[in-house]
């Protein structure tokens, strides 16, 4: 993979992250306006801490959610998962800067950065799933509340909040998948440490010295005058007759 890739996928789950805290504290989750004459036109707004609403001369009133366990359960539970996102995508974007090959910190080997890396992929990607279903879960009761014609309460639509939360899960989603990828393909300028010293070392052929043999090394040796005398002097003269 190459270091575009990575750091692009680094500045993607830091802008899903910024995302992330503006929509958790945008007040307009759901919105609904009350429409009457120019007087008593008013508009509705929520999100998960309080409620607002505005009349026609643009005068605004927010009160907080008195009770928590008076809320609904999809609630609470939007809450959890959106502070759960934002502390994952924090993680992962601290681990991501360490493990950035861009980045010198502490003079780590790239291999424990690429495996910082996967972690803040896999952080980021945890985090824009959480937001994902919080988002969804939120919109999904609102539509089955509007579109239900024995609902007698405020009916809501989505409001801005919930499609800028869609865009920042998936930023998220897809910067850690970016990271991810640095762990498959590892840097080939870095030198395999997982074989011992002696493995490692180059292959060198053993040399021998070469002795020089004379061509007449394997000829047989020629007998010489002193040996053929003492052959000659083990017959007589009688065997030559």
């Amino acid at each position: 993979m190459s270091m575009a890739v990575e750091t692009f996928g680094f500045f993607m789950a830091a802008l899903g992250l910024l995302m992330l805290g503006v929509t958790l504290s945008n007040s307009y989750w759901r919105v609904s306006t009350v429409h009457g004459n120019v007087i008593t036109t008013n508009t509705i707004f929520e999100n998960l801490w309080q409620s607002c609403a505005t009349d026609s001369l643009g005068v605004s009133n927010c009160w907080d959610f008195p009770s928590m366990l008076a809320l609904s359960g999809y609630i609470q539970a939007c809450r959890a998962l959106m502070i759960t996102a934002i502390v994952l995508s924090f993680l992962g974007l601290f681990l991501g800067i360490v493990g950035l090959r861009c980045t010198n910190i502490g003079s780590m080997v790239l291999s424990r950065k690429a495996k910082l890396a996967a972690t803040a992929g896999a952080l980021d990607i945890l985090a824009g799933l959480c937001g994902m279903v919080a988002i969804s879960w939120y919109a999904c009761n609102i539509t089955r509340d509007f579109f239900d014609p024995l609902y007698v309460g405020t009916k809501y639509e989505l409001g801005p909040a919930l499609y800028l939360g869609w865009s920042a899960s998936l930023l998220c989603i897809l910067g850690g998948i970016c990271l991810c990828s640095h762990c498959c393909c590892p840097p080939d300028d870095e030198p395999d440490t997982r074989l011992p010293d002696r493995a490692r070392l180059p292959y060198k052929a053993p040399q021998t010295k070469m002795q020089s043999i004379s061509p007449t090394a394997h000829l047989p040796r020629a007998a010489s005058n002193e040996d053929s005398c003492n052959s000659f002097s083990q017959y007589g003269k009688n065997a030559y007759v």
